[in-house]
Order: C-alpha cells, then sequence, then structure tokens
C-alpha cells in the first residue's frame, strides 16, 4: 500500500480454508488488515495464525452468514478491532449435492441461504461502511456450476444467482466509488472438490487426472489461482472494472 492510502480492511467469508484461506493469505500479503469469517470462530484461527506468522494484521470471527444478526454483531467486531470494512470477499459456501428427485427441502434452504442470502446479508451491513468511505470492493464467487451442472440443481442455481446480484450492486453502488465482481472458478483442488469426488465414488488422484485432461491449459486449478484474481479485483487500479464475471477455469466458460 502507498504510504498516501490508509490500510484497507477486507472481511472473507468461510476463509478456514480452501479458496477462502488463500484468498485472506493473499490479501493481507497485499498489505489489508483480513476479518477471516467462518461459521465457527475456532475454525478460522489457523489462517488468522497463518496470516500473523507472515507480518500480517487479521482476527477471527464466528459467524453464520445466512442469519442476520449474527451478520451485523461479525461486521461491528470488525469495525470495532480492525476498522471500517471496505473490502468483501463473499467466499462462504456449502454442497448439499443430489439428484433433482432426491433433493430436500432442506437441501435448497440450506445452499440457498449460504450462498445467496449470506452474500446479501454480508453486502448490505457492510455497504454503509464503503458508501462512508466513497471507495470499496466487493467480490463474489460464483462457479462454472452456473452454466449448470448435473446433481447440483441448489447449487448452480444459487451461483447463477451471485452473478445477476454482482451486476446489480455494480450499478447501484458504483456513484459510490464501489465496484462489485465476480469470480467464478472453474476445477480447483480443494477440499470442497475432494468431497465431491468422494461423493460419486472416484478415486482422487484419477478424479483429477480426468478433469485435468479437459481443462486446455492441462492442469487443474489452485486456491492460489483464485486469491491472485481477488487480489485484482480489489486492487486500486480496478476502479474502473464492475459488474463483471471471470471465469478462473483454464479456458473459455460461459
Amino acid at each position: 500500500m502507498t504510504e498516501n492510502v490508509p490500510q484497507r480492511v477486507a472481511i472473507v467469508t468461510g476463509a478456514a480454508r480452501g479458496i477462502g484461506a488463500a484468498t485472506a493469505l493473499r490479501l493481507a500479503s497485499d498489505g489489508l488488515a483480513v476479518a477471516v469469517i467462518d461459521l465457527e470462530e475456532s475454525a478460522a484461527k489457523g489462517t488468522v495464525e497463518a496470516i500473523e506468522a507472515a507480518g500480517g494484521t487479521a482476527v477471527a470471527v464466528g459467524a453464520d452468514v445466512s442469519d442476520a444478526a449474527q451478520v451485523e454483531a461479525a461486521v461491528a467486531r470488525v469495525a470495532d478491532e480492525l476498522g471500517a470494512p471496505t473490502v468483501l470477499i463473499n467466499n462462504a459456501g456449502v454442497t448439499r449435492d443430489n439428484l433433482l428427485f432426491k433433493m430436500t427441502e432442506t437441501d435448497w434452504d440450506t445452499v440457498m441461504g449460504v450462498h445467496l442470502k449470506g452474500s446479501f446479508l454480508m453486502a448490505k451491513t457492510v455497504q454503509k461502511h464503503m458508501v462512508s468511505a466513497k471507495w470499496g470492493r466487493i467480490v463474489n464467487l460464483s462457479s462454472t456450476s452456473a452454466l449448470g451442472n448435473r446433481g447440483q440443481s441448489n447449487y448452480s442455481t444459487a451461483k447463477a444467482g451471485l452473478q445477476g446480484f454482482t451486476k446489480t450492486l455494480a450499478i447501484e453502488l458504483g456513484k459510490f466509488g464501489v465496484t462489485a465482481n465476480c469470480i467464478a472458478p472453474g476445477f480447483i483442488v480443494s477440499d470442497m472438490t475432494k468431497a465431491t469426488a468422494e461423493r460419486i465414488g472416484e478415486d482422487w488422484d484419477t478424479y483429477v487426472a480426468v478433469r485435468a485432461a479437459q481443462i486446455p491449459v492441462a492442469r487443474p486449478g489452485q486456491v492460489e489461482d483464485i486469491a491472485h484474481t481477488v487480489s485484482f479485483f480489489v486492487s486500486e487500479g480496478a476502479g474502473f472494472v464492475s459488474g463483471q464475471v471471470i471465469y478462473v477455469a483454464g479456458g473459455p466458460k460461459a
């Protein structure tokens, strides 16, 4: 960060592991103070310790992003301990995969609650700090599943919805110096994709090799690939980029 730009405060949801943890670490290395939010505060502490070990500033916060009162309390705590948050990364997510005829209402509601309602509540609560600062960055995590994926009618719908949400935020908040963008990862090596392989009974190494063979750059994605793209969207230089959906998938999508 340059001397005449104050230290930004970022919130990353679902940041105990995977893409969220990698993103929190990257933003901290970029000079931001980072609030690491996850369902259980204890789960987020590992990410905070890694950031602090590298010389960064971070705090662990436990919150269910689908609960308005918990979101309000979490953001208030971040503002109190780190300063007003002006960067929001909506990464928290869950899967409840099943074919349509087997999917329960709870499977549907849980996924919608975390991905869509959670992103709505976080953005609504954090935007007031951004508007006051006349500067802000919102990055929502979608997925190539937004284009449709067998066994994921709930997840695909939520991830497609986040793209429309992002574009609307860009329109509404742009005049306040706030950008909103969306990243749709392709196949990423993570706990979530390992769980998918296990669910469908595939050997992990075989699963990765088959998926990689279908990707033009001929390798699976890493969590750092997504963190790097988040870093770009959050940067000072990306102020004229808003309402965009970028597929970080090793080849053309959308």
